[in-house]
């Protein structure tokens, strides 16, 4: 099963948590992508993953998974999204609009958000036959009401948990494309709103394979986005996987403590480890 990340240094830790959230529900093995970068803007600077997380996170998820960083700061610099680059959304969420440019990555990769945490085996959504589609997804729960290409179709995907295409992609220079957009246009969510706006085919799912707003018995990916509650005032709430006291305290979730203990147990022993180094 090959699984894409992507992002700065920032999303190590939701990369581990949302890594040993499919190792525990799958005996498929993983083949872990990370595009990373370092990314300078006039008001923020972005620093890329090194290598030694690449290692620690195979050691961590232990034989026969296995772990491929890809540091792209040169290429995504020498193509850089203009338009969007000082969005309130990290640059590097733009990082995945770059995979079509690189050979080493399969033609078949389930990208994912780090605030995604798998609870159920996905094998059977990751094998699917996707050959006619160049992505598979599951419509935005906010999105869908307000942003789509036909006037009475939901058709908006909320792009943290897709099953990408990505010899489709190539084919139809869908990325390329997204890339452009993202350079001469200024978008709300920009990397997302592109894939909507140029993707021909696409393929919608049904939520439990991206549930945003409130997990379900049959939720197979919980994706902890940002969401708003009216009551009793109007306001929004954001709370991440690896926020355990949040995530009782806020969202009343208690199921993935054990996947927490052990994510703060790997954490632990690597600094320990980077400390006596």
């Amino acid at each position: 099963m090959n699984i894409l990340y992507c992002g700065d240094k920032n999303i190590a830790d939701g990369v581990l948590l949302s890594s040993l959230s499919i190792a525990k529900n799958t005996t498929q093995p993983l083949n872990i992508y990370i595009l990373t970068a370092s990314v300078k803007t006039q008001s923020k600077s972005y620093e890329a993953l090194g290598l030694d997380f690449a290692d620690f996170l195979e050691g961590a998820l232990g034989e026969p998974n296995k772990v491929s960083l890809f540091d792209i700061t040169e290429l995504f610099n020498s193509d850089l999204p203009k338009a969007n680059i000082e969005t309130r959304f990290t640059p590097c969420c733009m990082l995945r609009l770059y995979a079509d440019l690189l050979p080493e990555l399969p033609d078949k990769i389930l990208y994912l958000d780090n605030d995604v945490l798998c609870r159920k085996d996905c094998t059977d959504f990751y094998e699917q036959d996707i050959s006619g589609w160049e992505l598979v997804g599951a419509l935005d729960y906010y999105g869908k009401w307000f942003f789509r290409n036909r006037l009475f179709s939901a058709d908006y995907l909320n792009s943290g948990v897709l099953l990408l295409n990505l010899k489709k992609i190539r084919e139809s220079r869908l990325f390329e494309k997204c890339r452009e957009r993202c350079k001469n246009k200024k978008m709300f969510m920009p990397d997302q709103s592109a894939i909507n706006k140029l993707a021909k085919s696409k393929k919608i799912l049904p939520r439990r394979f991206n549930e945003q707003r409130k997990k379900h018995d049959n939720t197979v990916f919980q994706h902890f986005t940002t969401s708003f509650r009216f009551f009793p005032y109007f306001h929004s709430v954001s709370v991440k996987p690896w926020d355990s006291e949040r995530l009782h305290s806020v969202l009343k979730i208690y199921e993935y403590d054990p996947l927490i203990s052990e994510w703060q147990r790997l954490k632990s022993k690597q600094t320990k480890k980077e400390t006596l180094v």
